[in-house]
């Protein structure tokens, strides 16, 4: 780790500062937040600059205050990378349907970036189903910052459990699930088919759930797709479920997940 503690120096030699200025504004930051964890003192920062340390997370953050750093960055520095959490987090296989926090934070650092097409082939159509990667005729880097006019927390993200068969084939196992939470109400009509119904994103005692609904008096009805031969689960409302928001975009894998055994109810 010796690279990213020559790092920090530098940055640290470039503002003019001395090892005990940043023990000074470190003890301020601990001070501010009652902690000390966040102080640096003189020699923890010579162990990081010279001797390959690892900081602590509170330490860290003071330095990362101290210097004008992202933190998010910071940490890529030592291998790891919070921009690699999603990836990580969907290589798992989990079992049971859940939230997921990325993208849900009041704090979100811009200073990623991420590979997107920009430039197409002129005979691109986009009303036609296509095999994309041949229309591409350039990549490039976009800021993430770029990105900023899509407001992330407007949305809840989901994981569909690899044992969650209960919307299955319109919602497969494993799939990534993104959640308009301005869509609770439940509509009871309005659709022409199965594919255009609305599909929403509940939590209940035990977990969370995607379904169809309907509401009765006093309770709602969670209703499953007919090929599962599932039953419908019956909840009192709303003081035993509460409707998260509409399931309005799937990232699915055409694959079955590699742990499937025992359809379930996602419960």
């Amino acid at each position: 780790m010796m690279e990213a503690g020559l790092r920090f120096k530098q940055i640290r030699e470039r503002l003019g500062l001395r090892y005990r200025d940043v023990e000074e504004f470190s003890q301020q930051i601990a001070d501010r937040h009652r902690n000390n964890e966040f102080l640096v003192p003189i020699s923890r920062l010579s162990d990081i600059e010279n001797r390959g340390a690892i900081p602590g997370l509170y330490k860290l953050y003071s330095l990362c205050a101290i210097y004008r750093l992202d933190m998010a960055e910071a940490l890529s520095w030592y291998g790891a990378d919070p921009s690699q959490l999603p990836a990580d987090s969907v290589a798992l296989v989990a079992e049971r349907t859940h939230l997921v926090g990325f993208g849900r934070s009041k704090w979100k650092s811009a200073t990623g970036s991420v590979q997107v097409p920009l430039t197409l082939d002129p005979g691109f159509d986009p009303g036609k189903s296509t095999f994309l990667s041949r229309f591409i005729q350039g990549w490039g880097v976009l800021p993430l910052m770029m990105l900023n006019g899509i407001e992330p927390r407007n949305y809840l993200y989901a994981y569909l459990g690899a044992e969650d068969y209960f919307m299955y084939p319109i919602l497969r196992p494993g799939s990534l699930l993104l959640i308009d939470e301005n869509r609770r109400r439940i509509v009871l009509s309005g659709w022409a088919n199965e594919l255009d119904r609305p599909i929403y994103f509940l939590e209940h005692r035990d977990g969370w759930l995607c379904a169809w609904c309907s509401l009765g008096e006093g309770h709602l009805i969670a209703m499953p797709h007919p090929s599962t031969s599932l039953p419908p689960l019956v909840f009192a409302y709303p003081d035993d479920v509460e409707v998260l928001g509409q399931v309005v975009g799937v990232a699915s894998r055409l694959t079955a997940p590699a742990r499937t055994r025992v359809r379930s109810t996602g419960v």
